[in-house]
Formats: structure tokens, sequence, C-alpha cells
């Protein structure tokens, strides 16, 4: 049975709750970080130190991109890791949901290739405005397969599944 638009919807919010609250581990620091320096490079008066200014902003910049980098590698390894030990996130285990490549039944892993074209589809429509809405939303009427646009690029699609064939694949993990 294809996955109901409300469950993965929900699976997809449970993801983005467990990768939100990770992201909060290392980015929660480096706002106190930042925060910090800003205010010992201030004068006493709490105005700008002008001479500091440009370490400054290089330092965030340099901060910025290496928490966007780390963010990346996260997801690569949320979204993709998980999907090939068992064919599930977190979010879609709890709700009982299974990728699966089309022509396939569930229980049978996608290859790292088709889940990493799954999590490059998703990154790169999130960066177009109001694309990763019609992502989502594009299972709503696509016939026959319910797929959103980045299960299409992987040709992949969510299935329902009973909590037996949820686990993962006998033999270990990385058959």
């Amino acid at each position: 049975m294809l996955a109901p638009f409300g469950e993965r919807l929900a699976a997809y919010v449970i993801d983005g709750a467990i990768l939100g609250a990770v992201a909060a581990i290392y980015t929660i620091p480096l706002i106190i970080y930042v925060t910090a320096q800003a205010i010992a490079l201030s004068g006493p008066d709490g105005t700008a130190n002008p001479d500091a200014a440009p370490g400054f902003i290089a330092s965030i910049f340099i901060s910025v991109g290496a928490t966007f980098v780390l963010g990346l590698v996260i997801s690569y390894l949320y979204h993709v890791e998980f999907v090939l030990r068992s064919g599930q996130t977190p979010g879609k285990r709890f709700m009982k949901l299974h990728i699966i490549r089309l022509g396939t039944q569930p229980g049978q892993a996608i290859s790292r290739a088709d889940a990493a074209k799954r999590w490059g589809a998703t990154i790169g429509l999130g960066l177009v405005p109001f694309a990763n809405y019609l992502d989502g939303l594009w299972q709503l009427w696509d016939k026959p397969w319910q797929q959103c646009l980045h299960d299409k690029a992987a040709s992949t699609t969510v299935v329902k599944v009973s909590p037996v064939s949820s686990t993962a694949r006998p033999g270990g993990v990385f058959q």
C-alpha cells in the first residue's frame, strides 16, 4: 500500500525535529562564541572597534560556512545511511513507512546512489524558493505511484508496511 500523504508528512516533521535538535547542539555554542567575541571586541562604551571589524566579520563567515557544511554532512548521513541500513529514516520507522525502488518489494534495500539521489534532489529543490513545497505536494496528484519529486529523481516511492517488515535487512546492515 502506498504511504498516505499525512503519514509521510508526519515522518518528515519527526525527522526535521530530530535534525533540528542535532543542529542546535552545534549551532548554539557557535552563537554564544560569536556573541562573546562581539562583546570582547567592542569598546568600553559598547561601540564597535573599527580595527577589529574585518577579522570579526571573517570569523563569522568562516563559522557560518563551517556550520552549513556540517549541517549538509549530518543531513546526508541521516537521510542516506539510515535508508541504506533499513529503508527508513527514524521518522519513517515511527510511522511504519518504507522507501522502495519502483519494481521491488518492501524489505529490499535501495542503493547508496538511489538514496543519495533522493537526498540531493531534496537539497537542490530546497535551494529554489517554494520548490520544496512543490516537491512534497507533488505526491498528491502523481499517479500511479504518489511520488514526490525527490522520489522521481531516484525512481523510488514510499509504502506503508507492517511492523514486522520495518526491521533492518537480515544478515547485517552493510549487505
